[in-house]
């Protein structure tokens, strides 16, 4: 059985298999295929792969036709996979659309997809996690670009030409990129304070000695799932005013609210950015989404009177070799899953992740009502 990986398109830095991911497949049973320079935005030579144990192919519809299994980390086109085997399993991220074309074309295909976008947050799936383990980073990045952008010192300093007062550092989102980034801006000694809709953040955000900032009126912001969902109008009024004012306390601002499958909560709108104290920043990882502040532009780097924007939408890819690295940890335990000997591919209908995250296997879009295990090798 192969598992291959392709260059990524689109300026994508990351790669599906980091080289010491081959070493842990090829003990799985596998034969790993890369395309050339797959690893190169990276750091990872093709000499890295094949001191690994890796075949790296030139000709990606070679690499197509070989290949069993194939993973990306950015979604890709029908047009990019045409010439995948029949049967193959895709592994990348996607979300749930009758309309996607990619579904559409895999069904036609009899390709299996599995989304690393819907992996169900339970504690035996953690290590599959590809949206924490991928925002951490780009929380901790998030805070090192600000600071890049940021003309004065973070920490508090005692020097004999006076004293440095710290930079404040307001957080909106409390999720996994949200406490990464209080964590990294506690660490360069910065004061924080940061704000989530969901009560249960409170505990968290308080254990890494940032300061909490709540709405005064009490409502759960949290769904079932422990993810963020809409709040009520008049709580959004309480919301915009606490957020207005500790933005105008702040040197910078990261932004990383999100509720599941909606547009990104717009948390600081232009009059709050017009009254931002002059030389702040705003890092917003929401723009994929839309954003969270009314101003940015994803993927761009914009000014607004003295304030800086930063739109970025892949701040895991700032850090590309340590990002593919996890990403092709979390698809590796993925695999230790899905695989049985002697070498087959098992989709127990029964499983929460399979039921979850297959989104189009055997020609049938969503086919977790399957009650019988099937498998293809």
């Amino acid at each position: 059985m192969i598992i291959a990986a392709m260059h990524e398109p689109n300026d994508e830095t990351r790669v599906a298999i980091s080289p010491t991911s081959v070493k842990q497949y090829i003990k799985l049973g596998l034969e790993v295929v890369c395309e050339h320079n797959a690893g190169k935005f990276s750091g990872f030579s093709d000499s890295d792969y094949e001191q690994a144990g890796a075949t790296i192919l030139k000709d990606r519809k070679a690499l197509l036709k070989k290949a069993n299994i194939l993973v990306c980390v950015h979604q890709p086109s029908s047009k990019e996979l045409t010439g995948l085997s029949e049967h193959a399993l895709l592994i990348c991220p996607i979300e749930i659309d009758s309309s996607s074309d990619l579904l559409k074309w895999c069904c036609r295909q009899n390709i299996t997809v599995f989304s690393m976008n819907h992996i169900p947050r339970i504690s035996r799936a953690q290590n599959l996690d590809i949206l924490s383990s991928q925002a951490n980073l780009a929380g901790y990045r998030a805070v090192i670009e600000a600071i890049a952008y940021f003309n004065r010192a973070v920490p508090m300093m005692m020097t004999a030409a006076g004293m440095i007062h710290p930079a404040k550092v307001l957080v909106l989102g409390a999720g996994v990129a949200g406490l990464q980034a209080i964590a990294t801006a506690k660490r360069l000694g910065a004061v924080v304070y940061a704000f989530d809709v969901r009560a249960a953040a409170k505990e968290q955000v308080n254990s890494l000695n940032a300061e909490f900032i709540e709405v005064g009126q009490e409502q759960s912001g949290e769904t079932a799932g422990g993810y963020a969902k809409e709040t009520s109008a008049e709580y959004q009024k309480l919301q915009a005013e606490l957020i207005d004012k500790y933005a105008r306390l702040a040197d910078m601002v990261i932004c990383t609210a999100l509720i599941p499958g909606k547009k990104a909560p717009v948390l600081l709108p232009k009059k709050t950015v017009e009254h931002m104290k002059p030389g702040s920043v705003i890092v917003d990882l929401a723009t994929a989404r839309g954003g969270n502040c009314e101003l940015s532009v994803q993927d761009k780097v914009v000014e607004h009177g003295a304030v800086t924007l930063i739109g970025y939408s892949n701040m895991a890819g700032l850090i590309p070799a340590t990002a593919s690295e996890l990403y092709s940890n979390n698809v590796l335990n993925l695999l230790n899953l899905l695989i049985t000997s002697p070498l087959k591919l098992n989709f127990n209908p029964e499983d929460d992740i399979i039921k979850q995250a297959v989104l189009c296997h055997d020609g049938h879009t969503l086919p977790f009502q399957a009650k019988k295990e099937t498998q293809h090798g």
